[in-house]
């Protein structure tokens, strides 16, 4: 951009040869601000937290959160018949306590969550490892924690990645591309769409690229609630450190960037957070 010290003029947007004025310049500022207002305020947009990726969403947030939090009771339901819910009691108070501070950060970024009935459970089932639904439902595996010997820290990053996923509507945007690519059956109830995902093969394919995407975003996004939440730096290194060791270097995962890349990406934060 050039300024024209003479007439106090400056170039900015040219369209068909016309130079824009400063006053010019204020008022397309604020049409781009009010744009970005209407786009968000509009069902269908909604912008990542901190990152500002925009996605496209199909359905709505109560609608989400309502049917994840059936199906996580649903869960729980399940496992406690198998005697498999909440069943190490220490490791429960562990993670509700180390929780609190994550969901805190998580209010700061995005002041709506604050609603959610968020609720931490965990299982000795080892089919499980951690996740966190939409509407802020934990479920963690107590026998992924033994695999990885996480420690305090370690587990806040663990935690903080899990909570990122629901933070930033990653399911949600995930179910609406399963319905884009059903572009014939447009109607697809949203439970039958989840079933889908889980199922086919082939569909997950095709949506690796998306997952990679949100799976680097969580990761960012987790380590930034860890470090609002007050724990160090080191202990998220740590944590990548970790499970790039219980990852072998031939393993090859899809829906998730490399263990090695992620380590040096949480290399790189935790330089920026010590600074």
């Amino acid at each position: 951009m050039a300024a024209n010290a003479m007439s106090g003029e400056t170039s900015c947007l040219a369209t068909q040869g016309l130079r824009c004025r400063p006053r010019s310049i204020v008022v397309l500022k604020i049409y781009l601000a009010l744009l970005a207002l209407v786009l968000m305020c509009r069902t269908g947009f909604a912008q990542v937290p901190e990152s500002g990726r925009w996605q496209d969403l199909d359905f709505s947030e109560e609608e989400m959160n309502s049917l994840s939090s059936a199906r996580y009771h649903d869960m729980l339901h399940d496992l406690a018949g198998k005697h498999r819910l909440d069943d190490d009691r220490m490791q429960l108070r562990r993670i509700r306590r180390i929780s609190v501070g994550l969901v805190q950060a998580a209010i700061a970024v995005k002041p709506a969550v604050a609603l959610w009935r968020w609720e931490a459970h965990s299982t000795s089932d080892p089919a499980y490892e951690a996740l966190c639904m939409p509407g802020g439902k934990l479920l963690i595996g107590t026998h992924f924690l033994r695999r990885l010997a996480l420690r305090d820290g370690e587990l806040a990053t663990l935690l903080g990645h899990e909570i990122a996923h629901a933070l930033a509507d990653h399911y949600r945007e995930t179910l609406s591309a399963v319905r884009q690519l059903n572009s014939d059956h447009p109607d697809r109830a949203l439970d039958t769409l989840m079933e889908q995902l889980e199922t086919d093969l082939s569909l997950q394919l095709r949506l690796s690229k998306l997952n990679r995407i949100q799976e680097a975003e969580a990761d960012q996004l987790g380590m930034s609630l860890a470090h609002r939440a007050g724990w160090s730096a080191f202990s998220m290194v740590s944590f990548y450190r970790k499970l790039a060791r219980v990852d072998p270097p031939s393993f090859i995962d899809w829906t998730h960037p490399s263990a090695t890349s992620r380590l040096s990406m949480a290399t790189a934060l935790a330089i920026l957070y010590e600074q």
